[in-house]
């Protein structure tokens, strides 16, 4: 029986096709075992940066690319995506093999890099109908989800040399003027939940409570799991957003994604990540158990809460907005915005209860 959770790339979609005779011009000199017909395919899951399948001979390998049409090049830094898992692979096993980068624009039009292909299990949203995996497999999976941001925060950056990755003294007060203009850059509608947010997190941020190397996109579709025991994470995926600074706001990002079974429908509908399925902590409960493994007080956790939404309702709006300005013909993107519609009223309303519970 096939498994259902298997990473599998598909055709690539129209308008992100690659010229893969150029492709293979630039690598085969520079990489070993690429001797067979290359055969190219999409992993289509994401929303940001591309990332393509390439086989050829026994290798296969991924590429990562900005998407087509990005205009904020800082937000899909090729090179910095791939230093990062340059430093961070011998001290984190748990991130792919990098193997080479290319900034010359004239092989893919785009810089982008090459990397091993980790194979294995994620769990994605939606869960299709009649194939939920059993509560013991998906507690497994969280407990070990837990334990590997904990790990991952407890990397010494300066012995990996990441210190100078990002500058954690102000951080908290960086990242909520920060999102706030991207968002006031890229709206295309009046959403005034959104103004609300804004301004209670400006009015609310705290100190900083510790330096922390931090993903900033951790979620369930960003773990390769093994296909037979979900307890084990052989990589952690996507590390375009990752820096140095407060390791709680890194939970608070993770917060967003996470929708408890009690939650209103409209967060239900947004399809961000399978925590509602049984054998899942809720929102309080994974909190509870970062802290506990870090020793710590869970401390102002709506502030997080409402930041991991704010946060990622302003990504959501990028990305509608490159579609509203025929930037990309993606049809995903189309309906975006009632995501962003969705995530700043599930904020506002943590904001007003003042808790993060359904």
């Amino acid at each position: 029986m096939t498994n259902p959770w298997l990473d599998r790339p598909a055709p690539v979609r129209e308008g992100e096709r690659l010229d893969l005779g150029k492709l293979m011009e630039h690598l085969r000199p520079r990489l070993p075992g690429l001797e067979g017909e290359p055969e190219l395919r999409q992993f289509r899951g994401g929303y940001s940066n591309l990332t393509y399948l390439l086989r050829s001979g026994e290798r296969e390998l991924v590429l990562r690319r900005p998407p087509f049409g990005a205009r904020v090049e800082t937000a899909h830094d090729m090179g910095r995506e791939f230093r990062i898992l340059s430093a961070l692979r011998p001290v984190f096993a748990k991130v792919p093999r990098p193997l080479l980068y290319c900034e010359d624009r004239h092989v893919l039009g785009a810089p982008f890099y090459v990397m091993e292909r980790v194979e294995g299990a994620i769990l994605r949203a939606p869960v299709p109908a009649g194939e939920a995996p059993p509560a013991e497999q998906v507690s497994a999976l969280a407990g070990s989800f837990v334990a590997t941001l904990v790990e991952l925060h407890g990397v010494d950056v300066e012995a990996a040399g990441l210190g100078g990755l990002g500058h954690p003294e102000g951080y908290v007060r960086r990242q909520v003027e920060g999102w706030a203009g991207r968002y006031r850059r890229a709206a295309t509608d009046e959403i005034p939940a959104m103004d609300r947010v804004a301004t209670w997190l400006d009015d609310n941020a705290p100190a900083e409570r510790g330096v922390a190397l931090i993903h900033n996109d951790y979620k369930y579709d960003n773990l390769v799991l093994d296909p037979h025991d979900w307890s084990v994470v052989r990589a952690v995926l996507d590390w375009e957003m990752a820096t140095v600074g407060d390791p709680w706001m890194d939970l608070g990002t993770s917060l967003g994604y996470w929708v408890d079974p009690d939650d209103p429908e409209p967060l239900h509908q947004l399809n961000l990540s399978p925590t509602a399925l049984p054998g899942n902590p809720t929102r309080v409960e994974l909190v509870q158990r970062y802290a506990e493994r870090r020793g710590e007080d869970p401390g102002p956790v709506v502030f997080y809460y409402a930041y991991g939404l704010f946060k990622l309702a302003v990504i959501i709006q990028q990305i509608y907005a490159r579609w509203h300005a025929g930037l990309t013909k993606d049809p995903r993107f189309a309906g975006l915005l009632e995501g962003v519609k969705a995530c700043a009223w599930a904020a506002d309303r943590a904001v007003e209860r003042g808790r993060i519970d359904g």
